[in-house]
């Protein structure tokens, strides 16, 4: 009896010393949880602040907001001069008016739903430097400024939009009619640029023919416009993946001839002049990218000696072979930030606007 209870007193002995383990002290270590409390009403600076402490996504959401800030922020003169520097970069207002160059990176879909009128807002006022996207964040953007694109449903079968005439993407729904507008609207520019290829020797490049469209266009509300018209580059991988190729390439049969350079664009990325994309002070060059581009070779080659921060928004986890960023690839030179919140683009993109111009 005597040893049936002192078994049992050194079980329970046992049991509360692994459950009541003296704790180590996390206090000054990591920050406490805590919400946004609206009683101080809605204030979006310190809300958006908050989600740094809120837990859970919304904290890597919160992180990739300061990654972005701490974007806008830098400037050459918060780093040390060395020796390689030119007398020209030594100058303290130089330095001063240098800032990071920040390389934005979406798919398709996000041109496809509203944060199309966020990326053209982040263009408009010159707070992005330079753009990668696919052919569908290309004619989207063009395609919705000579037509619209509607709410539908996830659920509604193909088989029944193909008989009426539509086109589904998610949720959003692209008649026919849209592409036929847009086949309509795009060939004579291809013919426009088949002859000065012929009579100026001009040699067209993916990036040379985007920035064409943005000024044809014409449009406030393209953010290909306002890229053309503020001078910032946008890059497409594969330009023909899409309905943009299609139209390449029936313009081919009408009228055959029109050459898009696509080597002279990667050799300008991977052997760029001291000027050019690729070469920012001390290789401090910013990128958010979309899940898609850390496997385009566009952006490794723009991102040259490698990008000082990254921040990856993306629907995927890593065990799908999706942990493509800048820790799995070696481009991160000094890693500030590495972020990968697990987001829809239309939520987080958002709140990182927000964020920035807040």
């Amino acid at each position: 009896m005597e040893e049936t209870k002192r078994k049992g007193e050194e079980v329970l002995a046992s049991v509360h010393s692994t459950v009541f383990k003296e704790s180590e002290s996390l206090d000054g270590k990591c920050a406490k949880i805590e919400g946004y409390d609206f009683n101080r009403g809605v204030n979006y600076p310190l809300l958006l602040r908050s989600m740094a402490t809120t837990g859970f996504q919304a904290s890597n959401l919160g992180d990739a907001i300061q990654v972005v800030n701490q974007m806008l922020d830098w400037r050459l003169v918060d780093e040390a001069v060395t020796e390689d520097c030119s007398d020209h970069e030594r100058d303290l207002e130089y330095r001063k008016c240098v800032t990071c160059k920040v390389f934005l990176g979406f798919t398709s879909n996000l041109i496809s739903s509203g944060v199309r009128d966020i990326v053209r807002f982040l263009l408009q006022h010159r707070m992005v430097d330079v753009v990668v996207t696919t052919t569908g964040g290309i004619e989207e953007d063009l395609i919705k400024c000579l037509a619209p694109t509607f709410i539908g449903d996830f659920s509604l079968p193909g088989a029944y939009l193909r008989s009426k005439g539509l086109n589904r993407i998610g949720n959003l729904l692209v008649p026919n009619d849209n592409y036929c507008k847009f086949e309509d609207w795009i060939i004579p520019i291809f013919d426009q640029m088949l002859k000065e290829q012929n009579t100026e020797n001009v040699l067209w490049t993916p990036s040379k023919l985007i920035a064409r469209l943005g000024k044809e266009i014409n449009n406030e509300s393209s953010y290909l416009y306002w890229a053309y018209k503020n001078n910032i580059p946008v890059f497409c991988p594969g330009l023909t993946d899409g309905s943009l190729g299609d139209m390449l390439y029936f313009h081919s049969f009408r009228n055959p001839g029109l050459i898009l350079d696509v080597v002279q664009e990667e050799s300008t990325l991977v052997s760029p002049p001291p000027t050019s994309l690729a070469k920012k002070h001390e290789g401090r060059v910013q990128a958010i990218h979309g899940v898609s581009f850390l496997l385009h070779r566009d952006i490794h080659h723009v991102a040259g000696r490698g990008s000082s921060a990254t921040i990856g928004l993306r629907l995927t986890n890593d065990f799908d072979r999706h942990d493509h960023h800048e820790h799995s690839y070696g481009v991160c030179v000094v890693v500030v930030a590495a972020i990968c919140p697990c987001l829809d683009w239309t939520h987080s993109v958002n709140h990182n606007c927000c964020a920035v111009v807040g």
